[in-house]
């Protein structure tokens, strides 16, 4: 399946690595726009040059939905939306999902023409694939039969996602890097920066992350830090100036991970082991 990448700056203002976001068209006859994060004259052209039938996106973060009802409109597609989320959706976009989508959903991208040889093609088709963590309602869309996979803010080439407390859950996105590994796609699309040629590589990483941040958190407390800023003070190593609140809450993440797994005692101001 042919897929197109189109980097979009994101308003001033808007969170996101970089300050962009990447929108994906995958097909082309029908074709499927993925993560239109804001409207642009390059995703004008990329949109022009396809017959979009689908908008659909990864999750409803700010940084990825922002051009989901300009597009939607112009192009009359279908617009999908996580099923149980959909309240979550249309705060975010403004727009009436019109069909549901959940982990096991395929989305066809054939012409329905009588005798299309393509009729009934595993190559042209997204799968959805259920990918929690990041957001509650994260999705990642495997584009053909064991093709590459549109993983939104699962994974990045370069440096680590946030999961950020209260609405990450680091227990959820470990199993998801996990599964991803597991089904080791040939190429991951990210929703920020460039493409992960080597994603078992990139995985391993990131769960390597997680695992010494959990390790240093772990550390910390058993050394007596027991407040939030006490751990955070004793897990991170370099300057927090202008990420600090990120990186609380990414500490809150793993606190609730580990009290759910008995390691140690958080009650939302205090932990012990």
């Amino acid at each position: 399946m042919e897929i197109r990448r189109c980097s979009v700056s994101l308003p001033s203002g808007t969170s996101a690595p970089g300050g962009e976001t990447n929108a994906y068209v995958l097909g082309r006859d029908p074709a499927a726009l993925v993560d239109p994060a804001e409207r642009s004259d390059a995703l004008d052209r990329l949109v022009a040059d396809a017959r979009i039938e689908h908008v659909v996106v990864t999750h409803a973060h700010p940084d990825h939905v922002g051009a989901v009802a300009a597009y939607a409109a112009e192009t009359n597609a279908t617009v999908w939306a996580r099923a149980g989320r959909t309240d979550r959706f249309r705060a975010a976009t403004g727009v009436e999902p019109d069909r549901e989508l959940r982990a096991g959903t395929i989305i066809e991208l054939e012409r329905e023409e009588d005798g299309d040889e393509r009729a009934g093609s595993a190559d042209e088709r997204i799968r959805v694939l259920d990918a929690p963590g990041h957001a509650p309602d994260h999705v990642a869309l495997e584009a053909g039969r064991d093709g590459p996979i549109c993983c939104g803010d699962c994974a990045v080439r370069d440096g680590s996602v946030a999961v950020t407390a209260p609405e990450g859950d680091m227990r959820a996105y470990l199993t998801t890097l996990r599964r991803l590994r597991a089904i080791d796609p040939p190429r991951l699309y990210p929703g920020h920066g460039p493409p992960i040629d080597a994603p078992r590589e990139t995985l391993e990483r990131l769960l390597d992350h997680r695992r010494q941040r959990e390790r240093r958190i772990l550390e910390a407390v058993a050394g007596g830090a027991g407040t939030l800023e006490q751990i955070l003070d004793a897990a991170y190593d370099k300057d927090l100036t202008g990420v600090r609140d990120l990186a609380k809450a990414t500490v809150v993440a793993h606190l609730e991970k580990l009290a759910v797994e008995d390691r140690l005692e958080w009650d939302g101001e205090r932990a012990l082991v």
